[in-house]
This record gives structure tokens, C-alpha cells and sequence, in this order.
């Protein structure tokens, strides 16, 4: 009998990252919810567990390469592979437009910096480690923004909008080496959803916001790779 699939998703203890996960167990996976707050983590996974999931909590910090070391050991131990890796750990941490501070003339490098370490180079770090757990089939899914669109860019907000356009690249990166096998890796634009980040007037509800990643966490082998999708529909770099 073959083992139901199991999905690793980052930054899941609230917000979109939870709503991935109610939706992917829905599906009949696995899910191992990861965030760095441990108490809201497990709760957030003894919820889901309680309502019939196959839930677990693992304590990750998406910085620390080391926590990143001990989560695809266990994952390793205790699953032996995983079907998908959904890369949703981010931040904002750049002033709202038009407060001071949020126009790239004024931006704090380390406000950039601190974007980027968490926003890019967490899930670079994250694919370098989980992809082969993969074992050449299944899904990532980087969950980026609008924002970081090339195609659509605006001013304020630079320390957001940069580390979305290079974890664009770094999903452009990843598939490209990646050809031959039955990954797929796309980024993922949930649109404007009515989380904490997006705030209270936003357009979508989580429900809705969290659709598209699931479309992409579980794609089939011949689905699209190396794309930048919202909804299900591709959208440009």
C-alpha cells in the first residue's frame, strides 16, 4: 500500500501558510507545519489533527541553517521522502508606502538585508536541503508577490520587492537545473489576501489566496515548471 504524500510547509502556523495546509491534508497529505514559534505552531497542528488531518508541528527557524540541518534529518527519519515543499516563511519588514522610510532613497540596507535573509535565501537554503528529498518527483512552491514583478515594479516598499524579484530567480534558477526530472518548482503569487501582512481591506479571503498554492503543490509530473503563476494562470516576471 503506498504511503499517503506528505507536504512541508514553512511559516504555517497562521495566515496563508495554515490555510495551505488545511487545504493539502484535505487532499489526503501529510503535512508537517513548520514555524519558528513553537506554542502557536503546535497548536496551530494539534487543530488541524483534531478536525481529522494528518498534521505535525516542526519547529523551524527559516535563518538558521542549522534548524534547517534538523528539519531534513527528521524528515528524512521519520517520512523518508517528501512530495512537497512549499516555501511561504516571509516577511515584510520595509514602512508602508508613504510613511517615512518606505522609498528606496531613504531604505535601511539592513531592512533590505533582513528581507532578503528571510524571503530568499531561506528558501534557497530550504531547496538545497529538501529538494532531494524529492527523489526526483514533485512539487516546490515559492511563494512570492506582485510586487516583485519586473514587469509591473513601483517604487516604495524596496526591501520587499527586491527579495521577491530574486526568489523569482532563484525559482527560474532551481528549475532550469532541475530539467530531466519530474520537479516542479514555480512561484506563486497568492494575490491580495486578508492575512496580517495583507491586512483587513484586502480583495481575497484566505480560502481563496491559499487555492493557488495548493494548484501548484500538486501538480502532475507534466505540469509547468519554472513559472510565475497567481490563480492557477500564468502571470509575467
Amino acid at each position: 500500500m503506498t504511503a499517503p504524500p506528505v507536504a512541508v510547509i514553512t511559516g504555517a502556523y497562521r495566515g496563508l501558510g495554515l490555510e495551505t495546509a488545511r487545504q493539502l491534508a484535505g487532499q489526503g497529505y501529510r503535512v508537517v507545519l513548520t514555524s519558528r514559534r513553537e506554542a502557536e505552531g503546535r497548536a496551530a497542528a494539534d487543530k488541524l489533527a483534531a478536525d481529522g488531518a494528518d498534521a505535525r508541528f516542526a519547529r523551524l527557524d527559516v535563518t538558521a541553517a542549522e534548524s534547517i540541518r534538523e528539519l531534513r534529518d527528521m524528515l528524512q527519519r521519520d517520512y523518508g521522502r517528501i512530495d512537497a515543499l512549499v516555501n511561504n516563511a516571509g516577511i515584510f519588514p520595509d514602512p508602508g508606502p508613504s510613511q517615512p522610510g518606505s522609498s528606496i532613497f531613504d531604505a535601511e540596507l539592513e531592512t533590505i538585508r533582513s528581507a532578503f535573509e528571510t524571503n530568499t535565501l531561506a528558501a534557497l537554503r530550504l531547496c538545497q536541503q529538501l529538494i532531494p528529498l524529492l527523489e526526483g518527483r514533485g512539487c516546490v512552491v515559492n511563494v512570492s508577490s506582485g510586487m516583485g514583478q519586473l514587469s509591473d515594479m513601483n517604487g516604495c516598499c524596496p526591501g520587499y520587492r527586491l527579495s521577491k524579484t530574486a526568489l523569482n530567480a532563484v525559482t527560474r534558477i532551481f528549475a532550469d537545473e532541475l530539467q530531466g526530472t519530474d520537479i516542479r518548482i514555480n512561484s506563486v503569487c497568492p494575490g491580495w489576501v486578508r492575512t496580517d501582512m495583507g491586512g483587513p481591506n484586502a480583495d481575497l479571503s484566505m480560502e481563496e489566496g491559499a487555492k493557488g498554492i495548493v494548484w501548484a503543490a500538486t501538480l502532475a509530473a507534466d505540469g509547468p515548471t519554472g513559472g510565475f503563476f497567481r490563480h492557477g494562470e500564468r502571470i509575467p516576471w
